[in-house]
Protein backbone atom coordinates (compact mmCIF):
# COMPACT_ATOMS: atom_id res chain seq x y z
CA UNK A 1 0.00 0.00 0.00
CA UNK A 2 1.24 3.62 -0.77
CA UNK A 3 1.82 5.37 2.54
CA UNK A 4 2.77 9.54 1.51
CA UNK A 5 5.23 11.30 3.54
CA UNK A 6 4.15 14.46 5.40
CA UNK A 7 7.26 15.86 3.51
CA UNK A 8 5.16 17.25 1.04
CA UNK A 9 2.27 19.88 2.19
CA UNK A 10 0.78 22.94 0.99
CA UNK A 11 -0.53 25.85 2.70
CA UNK A 12 -3.08 27.13 0.40
CA UNK A 13 -5.55 25.49 -1.97
CA UNK A 14 -5.63 27.06 -5.16
CA UNK A 15 -6.39 25.74 -8.99
CA UNK A 16 -2.78 24.69 -10.73
CA UNK A 17 -1.56 22.91 -7.89
CA UNK A 18 1.29 20.45 -8.90
CA UNK A 19 0.86 16.77 -8.06
CA UNK A 20 3.25 15.62 -5.07
CA UNK A 21 1.73 12.16 -4.70
CA UNK A 22 -0.37 9.91 -7.21
CA UNK A 23 -3.48 7.08 -6.98
CA UNK A 24 -5.68 5.22 -8.98
CA UNK A 25 -9.57 4.69 -7.89
CA UNK A 26 -10.61 2.29 -5.25
CA UNK A 27 -6.72 1.71 -4.61
CA UNK A 28 -6.21 2.41 -0.97
CA UNK A 29 -3.78 4.21 0.71
CA UNK A 30 -2.02 6.14 3.49
CA UNK A 31 -1.33 9.92 3.89
CA UNK A 32 0.54 10.85 6.44
CA UNK A 33 -0.27 14.57 8.35
CA UNK A 34 1.68 16.65 11.13
CA UNK A 35 -0.30 18.28 13.39
CA UNK A 36 -2.03 21.72 13.35
CA UNK A 37 1.17 23.34 14.36
CA UNK A 38 3.52 21.17 12.35
CA UNK A 39 4.97 19.87 15.30
CA UNK A 40 6.58 22.73 16.92
CA UNK A 41 4.84 22.52 20.24
CA UNK A 42 6.91 20.43 22.39
CA UNK A 43 6.28 21.62 25.45
CA UNK A 44 3.40 23.18 28.09
CA UNK A 45 6.11 26.09 28.48
CA UNK A 46 5.96 27.32 25.12
CA UNK A 47 3.90 30.33 24.22
CA UNK A 48 1.63 29.49 21.16
CA UNK A 49 2.09 33.02 19.16
CA UNK A 50 5.61 32.69 19.46
CA UNK A 51 6.28 29.68 17.04
CA UNK A 52 6.17 29.93 13.23
CA UNK A 53 2.61 30.81 12.22
CA UNK A 54 3.71 30.72 8.25
CA UNK A 55 4.15 26.98 8.78
CA UNK A 56 0.76 26.29 10.14
CA UNK A 57 -2.01 23.95 9.17
CA UNK A 58 0.05 21.95 6.67
CA UNK A 59 -1.99 19.58 4.51
CA UNK A 60 -0.47 16.48 2.65
CA UNK A 61 -0.18 16.77 -1.19
CA UNK A 62 -1.63 17.48 -3.38
CA UNK A 63 -2.54 13.78 -4.47
CA UNK A 64 -3.54 13.55 -8.42
CA UNK A 65 -6.17 11.02 -8.91
CA UNK A 66 -6.27 8.92 -12.03
CA UNK A 67 -9.42 9.71 -14.10
CA UNK A 68 -10.54 12.66 -11.93
CA UNK A 69 -12.24 15.65 -14.53
CA UNK A 70 -13.37 18.60 -13.97
CA UNK A 71 -16.88 18.01 -13.83
CA UNK A 72 -17.26 14.76 -12.07
CA UNK A 73 -17.34 13.97 -8.43
CA UNK A 74 -14.73 12.51 -6.44
CA UNK A 75 -15.70 9.96 -3.45
CA UNK A 76 -13.17 10.05 -0.42
CA UNK A 77 -13.78 7.06 1.63
CA UNK A 78 -11.61 7.57 5.28
CA UNK A 79 -11.26 3.92 5.92
CA UNK A 80 -9.48 4.73 9.44
CA UNK A 81 -7.48 7.13 11.38
CA UNK A 82 -4.12 6.31 13.26
CA UNK A 83 -3.02 8.67 16.03
CA UNK A 84 0.28 9.57 17.81
CA UNK A 85 0.11 8.98 21.62
CA UNK A 86 0.36 12.89 22.56
CA UNK A 87 -1.91 16.08 21.27
CA UNK A 88 -2.20 20.09 22.18
CA UNK A 89 -4.24 21.79 22.43
CA UNK A 90 -4.35 25.46 23.79
CA UNK A 91 -6.30 29.07 24.04
CA UNK A 92 -4.98 32.45 22.98
CA UNK A 93 -5.70 35.67 24.57
CA UNK A 94 -8.82 37.21 22.21
CA UNK A 95 -9.37 34.13 20.10
CA UNK A 96 -11.68 31.53 19.81
CA UNK A 97 -15.46 31.90 20.09
CA UNK A 98 -15.06 33.62 23.64
CA UNK A 99 -12.87 35.79 22.39
CA UNK A 100 -13.44 38.68 24.54
CA UNK A 101 -13.71 36.45 27.58
CA UNK A 102 -10.14 34.72 27.09
CA UNK A 103 -7.69 36.65 28.47
CA UNK A 104 -5.12 33.83 29.30
CA UNK A 105 -2.22 31.60 26.73
CA UNK A 106 -2.33 27.96 27.82
CA UNK A 107 -1.04 25.58 26.26
CA UNK A 108 -1.64 22.15 27.20
CA UNK A 109 0.29 18.87 25.87
CA UNK A 110 -2.27 15.54 26.41
CA UNK A 111 -1.93 12.08 26.19
CA UNK A 112 -3.60 9.70 24.36
CA UNK A 113 -3.84 6.38 25.33
CA UNK A 114 -6.16 2.77 24.87
CA UNK A 115 -8.97 5.39 23.53
CA UNK A 116 -8.69 8.08 25.00
CA UNK A 117 -7.54 11.50 25.49
CA UNK A 118 -6.75 12.35 29.38
CA UNK A 119 -7.44 15.90 30.56
CA UNK A 120 -8.18 17.86 34.08
CA UNK A 121 -8.44 13.82 35.53
CA UNK A 122 -10.95 12.90 33.19
CA UNK A 123 -10.73 10.16 30.53
CA UNK A 124 -12.13 11.38 27.05
CA UNK A 125 -13.39 9.23 24.68
CA UNK A 126 -11.89 10.08 20.95
CA UNK A 127 -13.16 10.49 18.18
CA UNK A 128 -10.43 10.88 15.52
CA UNK A 129 -11.54 13.36 12.84
CA UNK A 130 -9.79 15.02 10.21
CA UNK A 131 -9.81 18.85 10.09
CA UNK A 132 -8.51 19.81 6.55
CA UNK A 133 -9.29 17.88 3.78
CA UNK A 134 -10.33 19.15 0.18
CA UNK A 135 -9.60 19.94 -3.61
CA UNK A 136 -7.87 22.05 -5.94
CA UNK A 137 -10.55 24.77 -5.92
CA UNK A 138 -12.63 26.53 -9.63
CA UNK A 139 -9.94 28.46 -11.08
CA UNK A 140 -12.24 31.37 -10.57
CA UNK A 141 -12.76 31.28 -7.13
CA UNK A 142 -9.00 31.81 -6.56
CA UNK A 143 -6.22 31.06 -3.61
CA UNK A 144 -7.54 29.36 -0.26
CA UNK A 145 -5.33 29.13 2.75
CA UNK A 146 -5.74 25.49 4.19
CA UNK A 147 -6.98 27.53 7.20
CA UNK A 148 -10.16 28.27 5.53
CA UNK A 149 -12.92 26.60 4.33
CA UNK A 150 -14.66 27.01 1.52
CA UNK A 151 -16.80 25.11 -1.83
CA UNK A 152 -13.48 22.91 -2.29
CA UNK A 153 -13.51 21.93 1.15
CA UNK A 154 -10.47 23.20 3.71
CA UNK A 155 -10.53 23.61 7.36
CA UNK A 156 -14.04 22.62 7.42
CA UNK A 157 -13.71 20.98 11.50
CA UNK A 158 -16.41 18.79 10.91
CA UNK A 159 -16.47 16.38 13.67
CA UNK A 160 -18.67 13.71 11.04
CA UNK A 161 -15.12 13.84 9.19
CA UNK A 162 -13.97 10.46 10.53
CA UNK A 163 -13.25 6.37 10.35
CA UNK A 164 -16.78 5.66 8.26
CA UNK A 165 -17.59 8.60 6.41
CA UNK A 166 -17.61 9.45 3.15
CA UNK A 167 -17.26 12.83 1.71
CA UNK A 168 -18.21 14.17 -1.45
CA UNK A 169 -16.15 16.71 -3.45
CA UNK A 170 -16.54 18.51 -7.02
CA UNK A 171 -13.72 18.08 -8.90
CA UNK A 172 -12.59 21.62 -10.78
CA UNK A 173 -9.20 20.19 -12.04
CA UNK A 174 -7.66 17.52 -13.84
CA UNK A 175 -6.61 14.83 -11.04
CA UNK A 176 -8.56 16.51 -8.18
CA UNK A 177 -5.50 17.37 -6.09
CA UNK A 178 -7.10 16.17 -2.81
CA UNK A 179 -4.92 17.43 0.41
CA UNK A 180 -5.24 17.03 3.87
CA UNK A 181 -4.14 17.52 7.63
CA UNK A 182 -5.26 18.77 10.70
CA UNK A 183 -5.89 15.81 12.70
CA UNK A 184 -8.39 16.13 15.77
CA UNK A 185 -8.40 13.26 18.66
CA UNK A 186 -11.21 14.68 20.02
CA UNK A 187 -12.99 17.87 19.62
CA UNK A 188 -16.42 19.59 20.39
CA UNK A 189 -18.22 20.74 18.01
CA UNK A 190 -17.94 24.51 17.18
CA UNK A 191 -14.49 24.15 18.48
CA UNK A 192 -14.80 26.82 21.13
CA UNK A 193 -11.76 28.32 22.41
CA UNK A 194 -9.70 27.92 18.68
CA UNK A 195 -8.30 24.28 19.04
CA UNK A 196 -9.28 20.87 19.28
CA UNK A 197 -6.61 18.10 20.72
CA UNK A 198 -4.56 18.55 17.50
CA UNK A 199 -2.50 15.81 17.10
CA UNK A 200 -0.21 14.10 14.34
CA UNK A 201 -1.31 10.45 12.40
CA UNK A 202 -2.00 8.45 9.46
CA UNK A 203 -5.12 8.35 7.16
CA UNK A 204 -5.84 5.32 5.18
CA UNK A 205 -8.09 6.16 2.21
CA UNK A 206 -9.31 5.45 -0.89
CA UNK A 207 -11.18 7.52 -3.74
CA UNK A 208 -13.58 6.71 -6.55
CA UNK A 209 -14.32 8.98 -9.18
CA UNK A 210 -18.18 9.06 -9.97
CA UNK A 211 -19.21 10.31 -13.58
CA UNK A 212 -22.03 12.31 -13.28
CA UNK A 213 -24.03 15.47 -14.02
CA UNK A 214 -24.80 16.66 -10.68
CA UNK A 215 -22.67 19.72 -9.83
CA UNK A 216 -22.04 19.94 -6.21
CA UNK A 217 -21.87 23.49 -4.37
CA UNK A 218 -20.43 22.57 -1.23
CA UNK A 219 -18.77 19.71 0.10
CA UNK A 220 -20.92 16.31 1.41
CA UNK A 221 -20.40 13.88 4.03
CA UNK A 222 -22.35 10.69 4.04
CA UNK A 223 -22.31 8.37 7.53
CA UNK A 224 -24.59 5.08 7.59
CA UNK A 225 -27.83 6.87 8.38
CA UNK A 226 -27.46 10.21 7.05
CA UNK A 227 -25.65 12.77 4.49
CA UNK A 228 -24.86 16.34 5.66
CA UNK A 229 -23.90 18.96 3.54
CA UNK A 230 -21.21 21.59 4.99
CA UNK A 231 -21.18 25.12 4.13
CA UNK A 232 -19.74 28.09 4.63
CA UNK A 233 -20.05 32.07 5.60
CA UNK A 234 -18.81 35.09 7.16
CA UNK A 235 -21.64 34.08 9.75
CA UNK A 236 -23.14 31.62 11.21
CA UNK A 237 -26.24 32.62 9.98
CA UNK A 238 -24.78 32.92 6.27
CA UNK A 239 -23.16 29.39 6.59
CA UNK A 240 -26.25 27.79 8.46
CA UNK A 241 -28.75 29.40 5.09
CA UNK A 242 -26.14 28.33 2.53
CA UNK A 243 -26.52 24.71 4.08
CA UNK A 244 -30.00 24.66 4.47
CA UNK A 245 -30.65 26.31 0.98
CA UNK A 246 -28.74 23.47 -0.62
CA UNK A 247 -30.05 20.50 0.73
CA UNK A 248 -33.79 21.90 -0.07
CA UNK A 249 -32.06 22.08 -3.62
CA UNK A 250 -30.94 18.70 -3.17
CA UNK A 251 -34.52 16.80 -2.00
CA UNK A 252 -35.98 18.60 -4.68
CA UNK A 253 -34.25 17.47 -6.97
CA UNK A 254 -33.84 13.78 -5.55
CA UNK A 255 -37.85 13.17 -4.62
CA UNK A 256 -38.79 15.48 -7.83
CA UNK A 257 -41.21 17.87 -5.95
CA UNK A 258 -41.83 21.40 -5.45
CA UNK A 259 -39.34 23.82 -3.31
CA UNK A 260 -42.11 24.46 -1.30
CA UNK A 261 -42.32 20.84 -0.90
CA UNK A 262 -38.88 19.76 -0.53
CA UNK A 263 -38.85 23.12 2.31
CA UNK A 264 -41.43 21.71 4.50
CA UNK A 265 -39.68 18.14 4.31
CA UNK A 266 -36.57 19.82 5.49
CA UNK A 267 -38.46 21.64 8.35
CA UNK A 268 -39.48 18.06 9.62
CA UNK A 269 -36.68 16.13 8.81
CA UNK A 270 -33.18 17.99 8.62
CA UNK A 271 -30.96 19.03 11.55
CA UNK A 272 -28.84 22.07 11.36
CA UNK A 273 -25.58 21.72 12.88
CA UNK A 274 -22.52 23.90 13.85
CA UNK A 275 -19.06 22.63 12.73
CA UNK A 276 -16.56 25.56 13.63
CA UNK A 277 -17.07 29.03 14.74
CA UNK A 278 -13.63 29.93 15.17
CA UNK A 279 -12.03 29.99 11.75
CA UNK A 280 -12.03 33.00 9.07
CA UNK A 281 -15.13 31.44 7.58
CA UNK A 282 -18.02 29.91 9.95
CA UNK A 283 -18.89 26.32 8.69
CA UNK A 284 -22.10 24.85 9.61
CA UNK A 285 -23.93 21.08 8.59
CA UNK A 286 -26.90 20.30 7.04
CA UNK A 287 -28.08 16.79 8.05
CA UNK A 288 -30.74 14.60 6.10
CA UNK A 289 -31.78 11.08 6.74
CA UNK A 290 -30.89 8.56 4.76
CA UNK A 291 -34.53 7.14 4.37
CA UNK A 292 -35.49 10.74 2.95
CA UNK A 293 -32.75 10.59 0.24
CA UNK A 294 -29.97 8.77 -0.62
CA UNK A 295 -26.87 9.75 -2.03
CA UNK A 296 -27.51 7.42 -5.03
CA UNK A 297 -30.55 9.19 -5.50
CA UNK A 298 -28.46 12.59 -5.16
CA UNK A 299 -26.42 12.01 -7.77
Amino acid sequence: MNKFSKENVIYNFEYGMKEKYRVKPKEPFIVETCDCFHEQIKSEEQVLMEIDMDIVNPATGPIYVEDAMPGDVLKVNIINIELKDKGVAAAIPNAGGLAEESKEAIVRVIEVKDGYAYYLGKKIPINPMIGVIGLAPAEEEGKWGTHTPWKHGGNMDSTIIGKGSSLYFQVQQEGAMLALGDLHAVMGDGELCFTGLEISGEVELEVEVIKTKRKLTWPIVELDDRIEIIASGESLDEATKEAASTAVDLMKDALKVSWAESYVMASLVMDLKISQIVNPKKTARAAIPKNIITMKELL
